[in-house]
Protein backbone atom coordinates (compact mmCIF):
# COMPACT_ATOMS: atom_id res chain seq x y z
CA UNK A 1 0.00 0.00 0.00
CA UNK A 2 1.66 3.48 -0.94
CA UNK A 3 0.06 5.93 1.88
CA UNK A 4 1.29 6.50 5.07
CA UNK A 5 -0.56 5.08 8.51
CA UNK A 6 -0.66 7.84 11.12
CA UNK A 7 -1.75 7.30 14.48
CA UNK A 8 -3.29 8.81 16.91
CA UNK A 9 -2.45 8.13 20.61
CA UNK A 10 -2.15 9.47 23.80
CA UNK A 11 0.06 7.06 26.28
CA UNK A 12 3.27 5.49 25.87
CA UNK A 13 2.15 2.27 25.29
CA UNK A 14 -0.54 3.52 23.21
CA UNK A 15 2.45 4.64 21.02
CA UNK A 16 4.53 1.10 21.49
CA UNK A 17 1.08 -0.67 20.67
CA UNK A 18 0.51 1.25 17.14
CA UNK A 19 4.14 0.45 16.19
CA UNK A 20 4.06 -2.94 17.09
CA UNK A 21 0.93 -2.83 14.92
CA UNK A 22 2.32 -1.19 11.44
CA UNK A 23 2.02 2.42 11.91
CA UNK A 24 4.62 4.23 9.79
CA UNK A 25 4.10 7.20 12.07
CA UNK A 26 2.73 8.66 15.32
CA UNK A 27 0.81 12.06 16.10
CA UNK A 28 1.25 12.72 19.78
CA UNK A 29 -1.40 14.22 21.79
CA UNK A 30 -2.84 14.58 25.17
CA UNK A 31 -6.50 14.94 25.49
CA UNK A 32 -8.10 13.24 22.71
CA UNK A 33 -11.12 14.11 24.65
CA UNK A 34 -10.83 17.82 23.49
CA UNK A 35 -9.91 16.60 19.69
CA UNK A 36 -5.80 16.60 20.98
CA UNK A 37 -3.83 18.86 22.82
CA UNK A 38 -0.13 19.73 23.64
CA UNK A 39 1.36 16.49 25.78
CA UNK A 40 3.61 16.79 28.53
CA UNK A 41 7.28 16.93 27.93
CA UNK A 42 7.89 13.84 29.44
CA UNK A 43 5.63 11.70 27.16
CA UNK A 44 7.16 13.53 24.23
CA UNK A 45 11.08 12.58 25.74
CA UNK A 46 9.77 8.97 26.55
CA UNK A 47 8.32 8.30 23.13
CA UNK A 48 11.21 9.53 21.65
CA UNK A 49 13.14 6.91 23.49
CA UNK A 50 11.17 4.06 22.79
CA UNK A 51 9.90 4.39 19.33
CA UNK A 52 11.80 3.72 15.88
CA UNK A 53 9.00 5.35 13.88
CA UNK A 54 8.71 9.07 13.42
CA UNK A 55 7.01 11.21 15.84
CA UNK A 56 4.94 14.27 15.37
CA UNK A 57 3.70 16.38 18.10
CA UNK A 58 0.13 18.08 18.65
CA UNK A 59 0.82 22.08 19.80
CA UNK A 60 -2.66 23.28 21.11
CA UNK A 61 -2.29 25.39 24.25
CA UNK A 62 -6.20 25.15 25.28
CA UNK A 63 -9.73 23.44 24.11
CA UNK A 64 -11.92 25.38 21.93
CA UNK A 65 -11.43 26.89 18.82
CA UNK A 66 -7.95 28.12 16.99
CA UNK A 67 -7.82 31.88 17.59
CA UNK A 68 -4.92 32.69 19.91
CA UNK A 69 -3.93 35.37 21.81
CA UNK A 70 -0.27 36.67 22.16
CA UNK A 71 0.56 34.79 25.21
CA UNK A 72 -0.92 31.79 24.27
CA UNK A 73 1.18 31.80 20.79
CA UNK A 74 4.14 32.79 23.21
CA UNK A 75 3.30 29.45 24.78
CA UNK A 76 3.12 27.59 21.20
CA UNK A 77 6.75 28.29 20.47
CA UNK A 78 7.88 27.19 23.83
CA UNK A 79 6.69 23.71 22.90
CA UNK A 80 8.26 23.87 19.77
CA UNK A 81 11.73 24.62 21.29
CA UNK A 82 10.65 21.11 23.69
CA UNK A 83 10.40 19.22 20.64
CA UNK A 84 13.26 20.33 18.65
CA UNK A 85 15.38 19.44 21.56
CA UNK A 86 13.59 16.37 22.38
CA UNK A 87 14.92 15.34 18.37
CA UNK A 88 11.01 14.48 17.47
CA UNK A 89 10.51 14.46 13.49
CA UNK A 90 7.71 17.10 13.50
CA UNK A 91 4.95 19.07 15.44
CA UNK A 92 1.46 19.89 14.66
CA UNK A 93 -0.04 23.00 15.29
CA UNK A 94 -3.17 25.44 12.98
CA UNK A 95 -3.96 29.00 13.84
CA UNK A 96 -7.44 30.84 12.61
CA UNK A 97 -8.47 34.38 12.16
CA UNK A 98 -12.14 35.23 13.51
CA UNK A 99 -12.59 35.81 9.88
CA UNK A 100 -12.62 32.05 8.74
CA UNK A 101 -9.11 31.65 7.15
CA UNK A 102 -5.89 30.63 8.45
CA UNK A 103 -3.83 33.29 10.54
CA UNK A 104 -1.08 33.18 7.66
CA UNK A 105 0.97 35.86 9.62
CA UNK A 106 0.91 33.92 13.23
CA UNK A 107 1.38 30.49 11.06
CA UNK A 108 4.64 31.87 9.11
CA UNK A 109 5.72 33.28 12.96
CA UNK A 110 5.03 29.30 14.07
CA UNK A 111 7.00 27.75 10.87
CA UNK A 112 10.15 29.92 11.20
CA UNK A 113 10.10 28.76 15.33
CA UNK A 114 9.97 25.04 14.34
CA UNK A 115 12.99 25.21 12.10
CA UNK A 116 14.01 21.42 10.91
CA UNK A 117 10.95 20.21 11.89
CA UNK A 118 8.38 18.62 10.29
CA UNK A 119 5.08 21.20 10.26
CA UNK A 120 1.43 19.92 10.01
CA UNK A 121 -1.37 22.21 10.27
CA UNK A 122 -4.00 20.43 11.41
CA UNK A 123 -8.11 20.49 11.27
CA UNK A 124 -8.14 24.33 12.08
CA UNK A 125 -8.19 23.98 7.87
CA UNK A 126 -12.14 22.36 8.20
CA UNK A 127 -13.59 25.01 10.39
CA UNK A 128 -12.33 27.86 7.37
CA UNK A 129 -14.69 28.44 4.93
CA UNK A 130 -12.68 27.31 2.14
CA UNK A 131 -10.10 24.72 2.87
CA UNK A 132 -8.95 24.42 -0.95
CA UNK A 133 -8.18 28.38 -0.92
CA UNK A 134 -6.56 28.26 2.74
CA UNK A 135 -4.50 25.27 1.46
CA UNK A 136 -2.83 26.58 -1.89
CA UNK A 137 -2.19 30.07 0.23
CA UNK A 138 -0.34 27.47 2.71
CA UNK A 139 2.22 26.58 -0.13
CA UNK A 140 3.92 29.97 0.41
CA UNK A 141 4.44 28.99 4.10
CA UNK A 142 6.74 25.41 3.36
CA UNK A 143 4.43 23.37 5.52
CA UNK A 144 4.75 19.97 5.10
CA UNK A 145 1.39 18.03 5.39
CA UNK A 146 -2.10 19.03 6.48
CA UNK A 147 -4.51 17.42 8.15
CA UNK A 148 -8.68 17.41 7.57
CA UNK A 149 -11.44 15.35 7.45
CA UNK A 150 -12.81 17.97 4.29
CA UNK A 151 -15.11 19.68 6.97
CA UNK A 152 -17.30 16.52 7.76
CA UNK A 153 -17.24 14.39 10.55
CA UNK A 154 -15.91 11.56 8.67
CA UNK A 155 -13.41 10.86 6.04
CA UNK A 156 -16.55 8.91 4.06
CA UNK A 157 -18.22 12.07 4.19
CA UNK A 158 -15.62 14.87 3.13
CA UNK A 159 -14.19 12.43 0.73
CA UNK A 160 -15.09 14.64 -2.39
CA UNK A 161 -13.78 17.55 -1.12
CA UNK A 162 -10.57 15.68 0.55
CA UNK A 163 -9.95 14.40 -3.32
CA UNK A 164 -10.20 18.00 -4.44
CA UNK A 165 -7.16 18.99 -1.57
CA UNK A 166 -5.17 15.71 -2.60
CA UNK A 167 -5.28 16.88 -6.59
CA UNK A 168 -4.74 20.85 -5.50
CA UNK A 169 -2.12 19.98 -2.80
CA UNK A 170 1.24 20.11 -4.36
CA UNK A 171 4.55 19.18 -2.56
CA UNK A 172 2.31 19.46 0.38
CA UNK A 173 0.75 16.04 2.15
CA UNK A 174 -2.71 15.86 2.99
CA UNK A 175 -3.23 13.53 5.88
CA UNK A 176 -6.83 12.16 5.56
CA UNK A 177 -9.06 11.40 9.06
CA UNK A 178 -12.13 10.98 10.46
CA UNK A 179 -13.27 7.56 11.91
CA UNK A 180 -10.72 5.95 9.40
CA UNK A 181 -9.70 2.80 11.24
CA UNK A 182 -7.80 -0.71 9.76
CA UNK A 183 -11.09 -2.28 9.00
CA UNK A 184 -12.47 1.29 6.27
CA UNK A 185 -9.26 2.31 5.06
CA UNK A 186 -8.70 0.21 2.13
CA UNK A 187 -12.54 1.50 1.24
CA UNK A 188 -11.57 4.86 2.05
CA UNK A 189 -8.29 5.34 0.24
CA UNK A 190 -10.54 4.16 -2.87
CA UNK A 191 -12.77 7.17 -2.37
CA UNK A 192 -9.68 9.73 -1.34
CA UNK A 193 -6.33 8.33 -3.13
CA UNK A 194 -4.66 10.42 -0.03
CA UNK A 195 -0.80 10.31 0.39
CA UNK A 196 -1.68 9.50 4.11
CA UNK A 197 -4.55 8.48 6.64
CA UNK A 198 -4.39 9.38 10.35
CA UNK A 199 -6.68 8.19 13.25
CA UNK A 200 -6.85 6.19 16.46
CA UNK A 201 -7.62 3.07 15.32
CA UNK A 202 -5.80 3.19 11.99
CA UNK A 203 -3.75 -0.07 12.63
CA UNK A 204 -6.20 -1.06 14.91
CA UNK A 205 -7.25 -0.64 19.00
CA UNK A 206 -4.80 0.04 20.54
CA UNK A 207 -6.37 -0.90 24.12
Amino acid sequence: MGFIKEACVETLEQCLQAEKNGADRIELCADLAYDGLTPSLALIRGAKEKLKIPIRVMIRPRPGDFVYSAAELEAMKTSIRDCIESGVEGVVFGVCTSAGELDLQSLSDLVASSKHLKVTIHKAIDVCNDPVRELVRLKSLGVDSVLSSGKAPTAKEGSSLLKEMVESAGNIEIVACGKVTNENLTEVDQMIGAPAYHGKKIVGSLD
